[in-house]
């Protein structure tokens, strides 16, 4: 038997629900090494920057920290418009969002080497990512409103 309003989406959507899950998971991967540098370059908490001035260490620790922070600040938008775009086009929203979580990887790698440009180097493409989204989402927009 299915559940109420499932028979309205399309099987593919699914996907979708996976990507999603899949950057919950990455996430968690973020979290799990800016807590590993809160250790190695003592950083503790509630102390969300680490000042240059009081660790030698923490423009490094910072690097992680903000490649984390970054990838929260981006999460609601890359999670409604997954939500939204993948409705009407759900494995074209699927595809970008992978394409989205690779380069929010990079991005995160790149900028906890300690240098900042290079969360650029791969990261960059992630932004195409969430254009192909915005596009899906203005589909289904219009869909909805001309039928």
């Amino acid at each position: 038997m299915a559940a109420v309003g499932v028979e309205l989406i399309s099987k593919e959507y699914g996907y979708v629900a996976l990507v999603l899950v899949f950057y919950c998971f990455l996430n968690f991967w973020m979290g799990f090494q800016v807590g590993k540098a809160r250790k190695r370059y003592k950083v503790f908490y509630p102390t969300l920057y680490a000042s240059e001035s009081e660790n030698k260490d923490a423009k490094l620790f910072n690097c992680i920290q903000r490649g984390h922070q970054n990838s929260l600040e981006m999460m609601p938008i890359f999670f409604i418009l997954m939500i939204l775009g993948g409705m009407r086009h759900p494995c074209i929203a699927a595809g970008l969002g992978l394409i989205f979580i690779v380069s929010r990887y990079f991005y995160f790698t790149g900028y906890a080497s300690g240098d900042p440009q290079k969360r650029l180097t791969i990261g960059k493409y992630g932004f195409l990512a969430v254009l192909g989204l915005m596009i899906c989402t203005i589909s289904f927009g219009v869909h909805l409103l001309i039928g």
